[in-house]
């Protein structure tokens, strides 16, 4: 095997866009994927964006129908880094979980797992019931890991994008891949105190907080005391 391969599923969770960007991470570190979506996943991309079917698939290397158990990544001989779900659904991770896959998503991971390969569900629910908590228990059991896409508020993300890029860069690095999207602690840049503390003061009436948080340093001081 001349190239690196990943597979990489979508379903029907909330969270498009998390399998979207992993594919263009993939692309970039010159990985080649294996991309399968779920019937439910199209519902989802059609609600929370605006890409066609052919828009994603054209940016994975190979493309497997949901439906195509016989394909190349349902069999264990298929040599691979491992899997990432993004996002998992709780009905996935239920199959994941029993092993009682109805189409390629699940076999395919089933086959990671067998073959004990690293294989990551984005789980994206909340709040959680007890049959979602077991069945995470249970695939974490089988060797694989649950990873939500929590978003790292001490990086201090200006957008929804450096949200994404931070979960996939942390996923990317259970498989020893570096994309340069995480941001590191202790290797980000710290402004004035707490992020929160700093933009309560940015919109303060107090003029001295509101000088303080925004030049970093307090306001000078005006000697007040009224000349004879």
């Amino acid at each position: 095997m001349n190239r690196q391969r990943m597979v990489v599923g979508i379903s029907g969770a909330s969270g498009f866009i998390y399998g979207v960007r992993l594919l263009q991470l993939l692309a970039e570190l010159d990985i080649e994927s294996h991309l399968v979506i779920s019937r439910a996943a199209l519902l989802t991309m059609a609600h929370e964006t605006d890409y066609k079917l052919a828009d994603v698939t054209a940016l994975a290397s190979h493309y497997h129908r949901a439906d195509d158990v016989a394909a190349g990544i349902a069999s264990g001989s298929f040599r691979c880094l491992g899997m990432v779900v993004a996002p998992c659904s709780m009905r996935t991770l239920a199959e994941i979980a029993t092993g009682t896959s109805s189409g390629l998503i699940g076999r395919a991971a089933d086959v990671t797992l067998k073959e004990r390969r690293t294989l990551v569900l984005m789980a994206r629910e909340t709040p959680l019931t007890l049959a979602h908590l077991r069945n995470m228990t249970a695939v974490t059991e089988m060797g694989g890991i649950i990873a939500p896409p929590v978003p790292a508020f001490y990086a201090r993300p200006q957008d929804l994008a450096q949200m994404v890029d931070h979960s996939l860069g942390r996923v990317l690095d259970l498989f020893g891949l570096d994309a340069g999207t995480a941001t590191r602690w202790g290797e980000h840049t710290r402004t004035c105190g707490s992020g929160l503390a700093r933009d309560e003061a940015i919109t303060s009436n107090n003029p001295v907080a509101r000088h303080t948080a925004i030049a970093g340093k307090p306001a000078p001081t005006v000697d007040s005391t009224p000349t004879i």
